[in-house]
């Protein structure tokens, strides 16, 4: 069956705003386009597929069953035309750009790391990272805002719906400045509740895990807490003072290799959670997107057998 042809760039770049904003009047400020005009290039794609696409109500507009199927092809169709354009405006017919969600877990150490070999491999692409939540990263990989979500995510409810492949595991652990009074003698496990505690924000997978370790511990979590999931913030603020920060493993590996900070001994470490690329199954991948996975299940090969980092 041939294309419509009357179905024009414009009718979905309208579409995938307003399944974005969840919003009319959202989605035409975005666009800068009158809202008439915005709800007039959505009833004729309406009319030109014989569908409804969105359920209006006064809180707004949501994805009908044929809006959601429509999204899963506008959504790289409308992509890969921007990338092309882009390329050729550049003056570059390889390459491509790649946009990655990327947890904490993952930010301080294996990012840097991908980005400099995709960047060894390809002299033209554009790797954008967006940090953030778990629940946040995995809605925009949904509607088609990013290609990848990298981290530990696996309990988030999100993740319904979309495909995860694991790369590998990592722990979180306890540490704190080189010179903390912790440190200084035999541990005392009640001690830790005297001392402001870092750890991630509530309702995030990885504080989940981050809980689950005091629980298992037997230990208190202090009435002073920084609660972020901004590595740098946590980690500067560790070392000025003698907050505990229970940390993912490789966002401080290289701190405890270099003895700025020092790992608590509790005997025990939390399990592990499984760090992995998350794809949204109903979209294509980019050639950029799917060279970038095959960068990163090296690297969790790597790690697995110990070579990296």
């Amino acid at each position: 069956m041939n294309i419509d042809t009357r179905i024009k760039y414009r009718h979905l770049v309208c579409f995938l705003e307003m399944a974005r904003q969840g919003s009319l009047a959202r989605a035409a400020d975005v666009l800068a386009v009158s809202q008439p005009a915005m709800s007039k290039t959505l009833k004729e794609l309406e009319e030109l597929l014989t569908v409804s696409l969105f359920v209006r109500s006064k809180s707004g507009v949501t994805l009908t069953e044929a809006g959601v199927a429509f999204l899963r092809y506008a959504t790289p169709s409308v992509q890969a035309l921007r990338e092309g354009v882009n390329a050729l405006r550049g003056g570059e017919y390889v390459g491509g750009m790649v946009r990655l969600g990327v947890l904490s877990t993952v930010e301080s150490l294996l990012i840097p790391e991908l980005v400099q070999r995709l960047h060894a491999r390809h002299s033209s692409l554009v790797v954008s990272v967006v940090t953030g939540p778990s629940a946040y990263l995995l809605s925009q990989l949904r509607v088609g805002d990013v290609d990848l979500v990298v981290g530990r995510m696996t309990d988030s409810p999100e993740i319904q719906g979309m495909n995860f492949e694991h790369l590998y595991s990592e722990s979180m652990t306890l540490v704190v400045r080189a010179d903390h009074p912790l440190i200084r003698g035999p541990l005392d496990r009640s001690q830790l509740e005297n001392y402001p505690l870092v750890l991630p924000l509530a309702n995030t997978t990885i504080r989940t895990f981050a809980d689950s370790l005091f629980v298992q511990c037997g230990i208190s979590q202090s009435r002073q807490r920084l609660e972020t999931l901004s590595i740098t913030l946590s980690r500067r603020y560790v070392l000025r003072n003698d907050a505990v920060w229970i940390a993912p493993l490789d966002a401080v590996r290289l701190d405890l290799a270099s003895g700025e900070l020092q790992e608590i001994d509790l005997g025990q470490r939390e399990p592990g959670g499984s760090i992995g690329i998350c794809s949204n199954a109903h979209v294509p991948m980019s050639v950029a997107a799917q060279g970038c996975v095959e960068v990163l299940r090296e690297l969790g090969q790597a790690y697995g057998e110990g070579i990296y980092p």
